[in-house]
This record gives C-alpha cells, structure tokens and sequence, in this order.
C-alpha cells in the first residue's frame, strides 16, 4: 500500500477537514510509537497503523465496521425527538467519518446494532431482500405457550400485510422468555408479531445479526471494533 500524508490519513479516520487536521498535528497532538509527529505532510504507510491521538490509541480502518451493545433510552437517529442520540455513544472520529447504522433499533429494545461507512455493506446486511436473520431475545407479559410458538413459526396475519409473518426460528428460554429469530425488517415487527399470537413484549434485546454474536463482555453503551472473525460470522 502507498504511503499517505499524516494528515489525509486523520482526516480519513474521520477527526476533521484536511486544514483542521494539519492543526491537530502541529499542535502535538498526534504520535506513532510514542514519538510525536508535529509534520502533517509525513508520509506514513496507514497499512496496520495504530497512532495515539491526545494519548488515546487509534487503529487506522479503510473503512469503518463497528458493533454498539445498544442500551435503552436511545433514538437510532441522527435528530432524535425525544431521547438521546445513539450515535452520541460513539467517538467523534466516528461520527466525522459518516458512520450510518445498519437497521433501527426502537428507543427500549437494546443489544445488538451495527455501524458502517461502507455503502455496500450497510445495504447487503441491512436491505430485507437479502433476509439476513436477526435474533431477539424476547421477555413476554404472559407465559408463552406451545400454541403461541407454533403460530409464530407457521406465520402470524398482521395488519396492513399481504401474507402472514413467519419467524424464522422460536426457541422457549423459561416460561415467559424466548429467542425469536426473523429475516424482514418491518416496522416494530417482533413486537406485533408477539401481540398477534395473544401475548405482549417486555423486554426485547436483539442478540445476533446473521451468525454474529451480541458479545457477552461488551457491555451496554460500548463499541468496538467487527474483527475479520466478526464480519465472516455476520455473513454466515
């Protein structure tokens, strides 16, 4: 990979316009292995560049996939109406770069959500035709019933839709929690889903998109980076 410019690389990584960026360097901000480079017009192979911006290390990424353990109490919008911003649990270098969710999340469900810069990416995960299954795990009102979980794996009639919803996979936790698994992306789908069979959701925390995993020790409000290992498992 060619060398690039101290300061196309930051402004790449999404911490500001090429001038704020030779700003940022001249001022000391900015070190690689511990030496400060004070010269934004370096040239640098960003190839596995990690560099410390304030002291904060930061890995350079082409293009940006990152997870979010979503808390409740959060909009999936850039101008929420009334709740914070999710996008306000992500470092601005983030944000300056553009990254857009894959897919909303409601205000109180939690876990899972996905952000990219990468166009093709957010469509080929996000898009219903490609029918990617997503995972939630839901804590219902009422015990759940074997009646209930067959009518939604045969397909449950909503409002407003041509054919019944069928749910991709339903496995019983305990009696009134279950995982629920689905491939469209319609509107606050799995909680009309559960009040069509009788029942109403509690709780709801999406646990896997694809083959990937909600990590256990990523907490609720933290990010981090999609590993290789992450982005195949999405696609499986």
């Amino acid at each position: 990979m060619p060398k690039v410019q101290l300061e196309r690389i930051l402004h790449t990584q999404g911490f500001g316009s090429r001038k704020e960026c030779r700003a940022l360097i001249r001022n000391g901000r900015v070190a690689i292995s511990g030496e400060e480079i004070v010269d934004p017009f370096v040239e640098i192979d960003p190839l596995g560049l990690v560099f410390s911006f304030d002291g904060e290390p930061w890995i350079y990424q082409a293009q940006a996939y990152v997870m979010l353990n979503k808390p409740a109490g959060f909009e999936c919008s850039h101008q929420p109406k009334h709740h914070a911003s999710i996008y306000s649990l992500l470092p601005p270098p983030l944000n300056g770069r553009g990254v857009q969710s894959l897919g909303r999340l409601d205000e109180d469900t939690t876990g899972l959500l996905l952000f990219s810069d990468d166009g093709k990416f957010i469509h080929a995960i996000s898009s219903g035709k490609r029918k990617v299954p997503k995972t939630y795990r839901v804590r219902a009102k009422h015990p759940v019933s074997d009646e209930q979980i067959q009518t939604l794996l045969a397909g449950v009639q909503l409002i407003d839709e041509l054919s019944p919803i069928v749910a991709a996979g339903c496995e019983r936790l305990d009696d009134s929690e279950f995982l629920l698994t689905v491939t469209e992306g319609k509107y606050h789908q799995v909680k009309r889903m559960v009040a069509g069979v009788g029942n109403r959701v509690e709780s709801l925390c999406r646990v896997a998109v694809g083959g990937l995993q909600l990590p256990a020790d990523l907490a609720p409000g933290e990010w981090r980076w999609l590993s290789e290992d992450d982005l195949a498992q999405l696609r499986t």
